[in-house]
């Protein structure tokens, strides 16, 4: 909970959201990162748009009976408490344990979530009251719905610190981007590096996908020999000019 919320710049978030998951895992795992694709974080909404934001965390652990009650919803240690914490602009992400018949937040709190400017929900989990979750118009990435509440499963612990997020370890300030593939993490020291890289594998799969369109083999294309490089080169030579 110590953790500072950091902003996001807006130059990094107009490039990242023109850039597909897809591409940003295949720019990780040349950097060695396979492990970046939360599992189980898929949009409630149809035809969502891409989203950036940095991580703001929150945890969970196994139900315990003494503390997973409705009185906890009031403790200063709680998932309400947490809500009021989150900056504008963050992405909340949510360690549920992939917990299936509890849902972590409903209607209500995501509306509240929506007030403060918090620009998506993703969680390992579900959420409740489905319907009124989608009315709030807050974007969520989950694994679908459940109607038990989250004490029915689920203890909140603390918010602001490392969590593991569908398999994914995930950090405050981590920045996460989400579409209609799942939501892919960027530790946050690597950012500056994956955003000029993403943004040059994004144009190189570009004028490839043109030349498939124009007839083109994909061996010696898709991944380009030195040929194809060259081609590739000259042609962004001429959209630069």
């Amino acid at each position: 909970m110590s953790v500072e919320s950091l902003p996001l710049d807006a130059r990094t978030i107009e490039v990242l959201s023109k850039i597909t998951t897809a591409t940003l895992t295949t720019v990780l795992l040349k950097k060695g990162l396979r492990n970046v694709w939360l599992r189980g974080a898929m949009p409630l909404h149809a035809n969502s748009p891409r989203l950036v934001g940095r991580a703001f965390t929150l945890r969970f652990v196994p139900a315990r009976e003494d503390l997973a009650t409705p009185a906890s919803w009031s403790s200063p240690i709680s998932t309400r408490a947490a809500i009021e914490d989150m900056p504008a602009g963050c992405i909340a992400v949510v360690d549920a344990m992939g917990v299936k018949d509890a849902g972590i937040f409903g209607d209500i709190l995501c509306a509240r979530m929506g007030k403060r400017g918090v620009t998506a929900l993703v969680t390992d989990g579900v959420v409740r009251d489905v319907d009124g979750v989608r009315g709030t118009g807050l974007p969520v990435w989950s694994s679908g719905a459940a109607a038990p509440p989250s004490v029915a499963g689920l203890t909140f612990v603390a918010w602001q610190e490392p969590i593991g997020c569908g398999g994914v370890a995930v950090f405050p300030n981590d920045v996460v981007v989400l579409d209609n593939d799942g939501a892919v993490l960027i530790p946050a020291d690597m950012l500056e590096a994956v955003v000029a890289e993403a943004e040059e594998q994004e144009r190189v799969e570009g004028w490839i996908m043109q030349q498939v369109e124009a007839g083109e083999k994909l061996p010696g294309l898709y991944p380009p020999n030195e040929e194809n490089k060259k081609r590739y080169q000259a042609w962004r030579a001429q959209q630069k000019d």
